[in-house]
């Protein structure tokens, strides 16, 4: 029987949850549901220097916007609590005092100016990399160059101390990426990593291999940024004797800059003008407030739907898919090796076709509260008529206000190109025909209902009415194209209609013959 499969998105609270790191829990959860298992949140904060206050609960609140269901983990509890690594450090000391005892590990109180002296005179040799590895630790301040009398003194002193791995010298380590394929390290290019700070906190390196064993993760799907220490953390399974429960690797690609030359950072957004965190914040520390997918319009649903094909497509030319479709057509082994071109205005494609779908009525609270705020007066009903006339038009909620501008103002100028073109004799008579036949009119004033009007008038008159109708535009907005006329008028109601024409019959200059 086969082991049912665990994956973890294990972000570290050190500020905004980057909208890269959405996309690897998305993956993640992806991954998960098509392979009927469980994902688990795990937060490590083992980097006390970097904490910021807020994050975790932004992460949290963060996943719930996009829809990722957390089955186990850090807000939801489960059976391998805790899950903030600070609160897991007797854990962590225990594997690394192991590793210690078996020859595996080594006690290091190399000081900060000891350090830089060593990298200071690698560098000076021209050494192919400036590390403390399997050959320069035998120059430096460790157990293994000290006697046992000796450290066990500086420890009962209080000397301060971090605890490395003891990287082999010649070995070659793999790895088997169900994304890459097969990656090979030379040991040689591995340096001895501290796995135990002088804090008595681990490092990234052991705590994430710790947590993912005791944890049960069977698949670590993860951004490009860790590849590199991938082999690192396979010689810790194999230290560990956990080498045959490791988890499968899978390494996601990079989100480039919008211009595909790069790593997408916060400056091109900044420089951009677009989100790259899935909600607002503010720092803590400065105040400064960067944008956020939610609040700048963009619907969760679409967010998700940009996200999951930034790296991956499932081979056919479907783009729109529902977060079951895109757990029913995930596979990790379509995720593309080559990094995915941030482009906001695909993001924005994504959310006009997400805006269209939502139902009049869910909008429409949101459209009136706005239509208010700009000054309007706009009752629900209204902005529900306003919804459905424009949302088909627009790539964020926002917008609608700004797109029915004609609608709560009347025009109190006239497209000068239009004019020119259109207002002619036939427009006027076909205006005054128009206002002449709404003038009595006493049924509901619906757009069935003024398109027939319209359409009886336009031929009493003698008038083709395909030749009028951007003109009878122009006279009721003052612009030559837009929205449907007869639900613009349905709208804006028979008083304000009839209004509008005879204003425009009054201020247009009469054609010239």
């Amino acid at each position: 029987m086969s082991t049912p499969v665990r994956v973890r998105f294990a972000p570290s609270p050190t500020g905004p949850l980057h909208i890269g790191g959405v996309r690897t829990a998305l993956y993640n959860y992806l991954f998960a549901r098509k392979m009927g298992g469980q994902m688990l949140l795990r937060i490590e904060d083992t980097d006390q220097n970097r904490f910021v206050p807020g994050a975790e609960e932004y992460i949290l609140e963060a996943l719930r916007w996009v829809g990722i269901e957390i089955d186990e983990g850090q807000g939801v509890g489960g059976p391998h609590a805790p899950y903030r690594q600070s609160e897991r450090r007797d854990i962590y000391q225990k594997e690394a005092q192991r590793l210690v005892a078996e020859g595996k590990a080594y006690y290091a109180f190399d000081t900060a100016e000891e350090l830089d002296a060593m990298r200071k005179r690698l560098e000076e040799a021209n050494a192919p990399a400036a590390q403390y590895n399997s050959i320069t630790r035998l120059q430096m301040s460790n157990s293994l160059t000290m006697k046992a009398e000796e450290v066990q003194a500086r420890m009962d002193a209080g000397d301060p101390f971090v605890i490395r791995l003891k990287t082999p010298r010649k070995e070659e380590v793999r790895l088997n990426d169900l994304i890459r394929g097969w990656v090979n390290v030379h040991s040689s290019a591995i340096d001895d990593k501290v796995l135990l700070k002088s804090d008595g906190l681990p490092t990234y390196h052991l705590a994430n291999i710790v947590d993912d064993h005791l944890m049960g993760i069977t698949h670590v799907i993860r951004g490009e940024e860790w590849l590199p220490s991938a082999p690192l953390h396979v010689l810790l399974y194999r230290y560990l004797g956990w080498e045959d429960t490791m988890p499968q690797f899978a390494h996601l690609p990079l989100l480039l800059k919008p211009e595909g030359n790069g790593k997408l950072s916060k400056r091109d957004a900044d420089l951009g003008g677009f989100p790259i965190f899935p909600l607002q914040w503010t720092d803590p520390a400065t105040g400064q407030v960067a944008k956020g997918f939610r609040e700048d319009g963009y619907l969760p649903e679409a967010t998700v739907n940009f996200l999951a094909l930034l790296g991956w497509n499932p081979g056919t030319e479907q783009e729109l898919f529902t977060m079951d479709e895109l757990i029913a057509s995930f596979d990790i082994a379509q995720v593309h090796k080559a990094g995915a071109r941030f482009d906001i205005q695909k993001a924005q494609w994504f959310n006009h076709q997400y805006i269209r779908q939502v139902a009049d009525d869910v909008l429409a609270p949101t459209v009136q509260q706005q239509a208010e705020a700009a000054g309007y007066d706009c009752s629900l009903e209204k902005a529900t008529k306003i919804v459905a006339l424009l949302k088909g038009r627009v790539n964020f909620a926002r917008e609608i206000v700004t797109e029915a501008g004609t609608i709560f103002n009347a025009p109190t100028t006239y497209d000068e190109a239009i004019t020119a073109a259109k207002w002619n004799d036939d427009a006027v008579r076909a205006v005054t025909a128009f206002r002449d036949a709404l003038l009595p009119f006493d049924g509901e004033f619906v757009a069935d209902a003024i398109k027939h009007t319209l359409s009886n008038a336009m031929q009493q008159a003698g008038i083709k009415q395909g030749k009028i109708m951007q003109a009878m535009r122009l006279a009721l907005t003052g612009t030559g194209a837009g929205p449907d006329l007869m639900l613009t008028m349905e709208i804006i109601g028979k008083d304000e209609t009839i209004g509008r024409l005879e204003k425009a019959l009054s201020t247009l200059k009469s054609p010239v013959n």
